[in-house]
């Protein structure tokens, strides 16, 4: 089963992602923020970055930048987990590299969804 990688700096939040992955049968690996995630990516391969986009020390549209920058994260699929719902903000995920959003609060069976339809 594919390992997601799963990033927010509310510790709820991460704990309902992950539950929610988890019980799906995903692998998943907990970052508190994006300088978390970035050095944490460098050690291992996740198949997908679930992450939020306001985060202390990196955000999450920083994080997807610096992610693109290496080579087993160019073609992954990266997907904003926020409450930002606003044109601009998405607009500046997905220049930056996000393959989706899904705004908070998240209904599990749409989580899963989403990340069954992008892992492929």
């Amino acid at each position: 089963m594919a390992t997601i990688l799963a990033v927010d700096d509310s510790a709820s939040m991460r704990q309902m992602v992950s539950f929610t992955l988890k019980s799906a049968g995903y692998n998943v690996v907990e970052a508190v923020d994006g300088v978390d995630a970035l050095a944490k990516a460098k050690t291992m391969k996740a198949n997908i970055v679930i992450t939020d986009v306001n985060m202390p020390n990196m955000d999450g549209i920083a994080l997807i930048a610096e992610l693109r920058k290496l080579p087993d994260y160019k073609f992954i699929p990266i997907l904003m987990l926020t409450t930002e719902s606003g044109t601009s903000k998405k607009q500046e995920g997905k220049s930056a590299g996000a393959t989706g959003w899904i705004v908070k609060p998240f209904n599990p069976d749409q989580l899963l969804s989403t990340v069954k339809r992008v892992a492929g």
